[in-house]
């Protein structure tokens, strides 16, 4: 039998999980993409799962995120300048990306992925010098078109500290960095340079730090975990606020039950292996997504219009056939708490295909 059947497909979901929750959210919470998803078997979708690879074990993927945002009006926008505040509106932003994990040991896992990241329909206030003199507002709203680039390369380590498969119970140790490796030079229509919150990478190193816990019942599995991200001054001095992601989900194998195989060995110790059963797999899930943003800092200066808090709750769906898997999940805001005048998400819906070998 093939290594990746030993363990079904849950191996695949989790390191693929992990690899999502480096998503490129560097700026607004509202305004950048969130974790990715995971591609895989059963166990959830956004959230990080504390189950590792197998060893020696590779897992692949592809996702794809994308969230609708209530864009701003014209009159906030130019009463917002009028003020002397920086807001801005966006319309979508999406992400696309790949994935590879590795089972470095059977508690090791270790992951990196790139995104390419899109922002639309990009617009802010402006001073309009010549409005007031001629009987105007004396400002404007300036439509400077769409952002898109590859993103940063993020690589995270996750160190399974806790594997009691007699009771069911993982717990993980996540720990990584983010490289500036994205793109940071990108001009708007009118040939201005975007601003950092706009380009597709940061310019700064940011370290990840966090935990992940599962429990498995049988057919449901629980999970949760917590990440932080420790963001460093880049482009154009400024600073994009530190991030704390927390998730928590519920999952139910509706179809494809995996069969728990109990063995003893020479020494006398007991283990605990699930095998899959024949035919595909499918996973229902229910998750509740969050990230705190902190506000962002230009220059040594806070920005109002930046930061806050944003959460969802997201059921999704898994099919899983063999060695590949794929998924989808919708995501809708049930706390839309952003700091000053900022475009808030409607929906965001998450979907991706992976494979195990």
């Amino acid at each position: 039998m093939p290594k990746f059947h030993r363990l079904f497909a849950r191996p695949l979901a989790c390191a693929l999980t992990v690899t999502s929750s480096m998503a490129v959210t560097h700026s607004v919470s509202a305004h950048h993409p969130g974790g990715t998803g995971n591609i895989g078997g059963a166990g959830p979708i956004n959230t990080v799962s504390a189950t590792t690879l197998p060893q020696g074990v590779s897992a692949a993927g592809v996702t794809y995120e994308y969230t609708s945002l209530s864009g701003l009006n014209d009159r906030d926008l130019i009463e917002a300048a009028e003020r002397g505040e920086h807001a801005h509106s966006i319309a979508t932003i999406s992400s696309p990306a790949v994935s590879f994990a590795y089972g470095l040991t059977g508690d090791i896992t270790l992951s990196v992925r790139l995104p390419y990241v899109i922002r639309t329909d990009i617009r802010e206030g402006a001073h309009d010098h010549g409005g007031a003199h001629a009987g105007g507002h004396g400002a404007e709203v300036v439509r400077r078109g769409d952002a898109d680039g590859f993103g940063d390369a993020s690589a995270l380590a996750q160190w399974r500290v806790l594997n009691n498969e007699s009771s069911g119970t993982s717990a993980a140790l996540l720990l990584g960095v983010k490289a500036p490796t994205g793109r940071t030079d990108q001009n708007d229509d009118h040939g201005e340079r975007f601003e950092a919150e706009f380009q597709a990478g940061t310019g700064s190193w940011d370290g990840m730090f966090g935990l992940a816990l599962t429990q498995r019942l049988g057919k449901w599995s629980l999970d949760g975990n917590v990440l932080y991200t420790s963001v460093s001054e880049g482009t154009q001095a400024t600073d994009l606020g530190d991030r704390f992601h927390y998730n928590a989900a519920i999952s139910y194998r509706v179809l494809g039950a995996a069969q728990s195989i109990t063995h003893q060995h020479a020494d006398g110790t007991i283990e605990t292996h699930s095998q899959p059963a024949s035919g595909p797999a499918v996973d229902l899930a229910l998750e509740l997504n969050g990230e705190w943003h902190d506000k962002q800092v230009i220059a040594g200066e806070s920005d109002a219009n930046s930061g806050g808090n944003v959460t969802y709750i997201s059921p999704g769906v898994r099919v899983s056939v063999d060695k590949w898997s794929g998924f989808v999940s919708v995501g809708v805001p049930v706390i839309n708490d952003l700091n000053g005048l900022q475009s808030e998400p409607d929906v965001r819906v998450t979907t991706g295909v992976g494979v195990s070998f």
